[in-house]
């Protein structure tokens, strides 16, 4: 491997999965967030107890000596930060507690996972986006506060929707303001077919990372503050099965089944995901052994994916060579800052997609990584 450069490359480490690999295959990566402490923590008068799944301590040797080791505050489902943006009063004490606990850790910094300010989060039925406009201009004030609390010395990041439609607080007004306060923003750019959609798409796709990576450099983020995100899992949904014929004709785009209740917005159990590391489900075993070997890469949306007729699953991941055309057509061509994944373990124990973004990453900053090109076989399953 050639040597590493100076080029942003975080990995999240989650509590589901802690696996590090070996210090050969972790030599660039620039910051770790573990992954997650709850904000509701931060939100109570004298804390002293700062709960995660692992230690600050036990993470740094894993790592080369200067990545940044930090704490990823929050996550999907997790409701303490609108209590904590609602007063100079509350926002005053979470930031307290974020420069308490970082003293305590011993982190370098702390990244806030809040999924997502105004609105359309895990409870978006129950608290519905017309009670949270208030939040859009309440987040950069409660970023701002942590940082003056925190000192200019340690990272301060966030991770941010991949889709436009959850960018309620990301506005052309709002994200300057947000951009002066954070060192990066990790642009969630995966997820982005999720339980509330209707039609098949590419979970992570090409287009749809250049879509949510447009929006926000149009809103004001400087490029060199933008992460593009990877996914170290696969996706998988039902289509309705009475349209077989149309996902026949069109895989991409064809219709789901009702994934999400219309009125609690619970989820029904018609869409899921597992990670590399994750033992695939009993039920699920055989129609992904027949997607591993039958996927085809989408050249117009930028995606991998299988649908199974015979199950009606359609899958959605991406593949090493998918991860690598991501650099030149995204990384390269918007001139961004650097690049993330969720999560680290989750690619445990080949580290095949670690090591082809790896590849990417030093292709990109140093023209040595030199595989981009040998792997272009990989699309010659392509849906062209």
């Amino acid at each position: 491997m050639a040597a590493c450069t100076k080029a942003r490359y975080i990995m999240y480490l989650t509590g589901q999965h802690n696996v590090v690999p070996e210090p050969s295959l972790v030599k660039c990566i620039t910051h770790v967030d573990l992954a997650f402490m709850r904000s509701e923590i931060f939100n109570t008068p004298n804390q002293t107890s700062f709960p995660l799944f692992t230690t600050v301590a036990d993470v740094r040797p894993k790592f080369p000596n200067n990545t940044k080791i930090m704490v990823a505050v929050g996550g999907w489902g997790d409701n303490g930060f609108s209590a904590a943006a609602q007063t100079d009063q509350s926002r005053a004490l979470f930031a307290d507690n974020v420069k308490k606990m970082i003293a305590l850790t011993g982190a370098d910094g702390v990244d806030m996972d809040w999924e997502y300010p105004g609105g359309n989060g895990e409870d978006y039925k129950a608290n519905p986006n017309s009670e949270k406009v208030w939040e859009i201009e309440a987040y950069p004030k409660l970023l701002a506060v942590i940082r003056k609390a925190i000192g200019p010395s340690k990272t301060l990041s966030a991770a941010v929707p991949g889709l436009p439609r959850d960018m309620l607080a990301f506005t052309a007004s709002t994200v300057p303001i947000i951009s002066e306060t954070v060192d990066f923003l990790n642009i969630m750019t995966y997820d982005m077919f999720n339980r509330r959609d209707n039609v098949t798409k590419h979970h992570t796709g090409l287009q749809l990372s250049v879509e949510a990576i447009d929006t926000y450099l149009q809103r004001g983020l400087p490029s060199e503050k933008a992460n593009l995100g990877f996914a170290f899992y696969t996706k998988w949904y039902k289509t309705d099965p009475d349209a077989k014929a149309e996902c026949r004709a069109r895989p991409v785009g064809c219709p789901t089944a009702l994934m999400e209740d219309p009125t609690t917005g619970g989820d029904l159990g018609r869409a899921g995901a597992f990670s590399w590391h994750d033992p695939v489900p009993t039920e699920l075993s055989g129609s992904w052994t027949k997607a591993l070997a039958n996927g085809v890469y989408d050249s117009q949306g930028g995606g991998h994916y299988y649908w199974d007729e015979e199950e009606d699953l359609y899958w959605s991941w991406d593949t090493e060579a998918a991860i690598l055309k991501k650099f030149p057509d995204i990384v390269v061509e918007k001139d961004l800052g650097g690049a993330f994944a969720w999560g680290l373990g989750e690619d445990a124990p080949q580290f095949a997609h670690l090591k082809a973004a790896t590849e990417g990453i030093l292709t990109w900053t140093t023209g040595t990584g030199g595989a981009s090109h040998h792997r272009e076989d990989e699309f010659e399953k392509s849906e062209l």
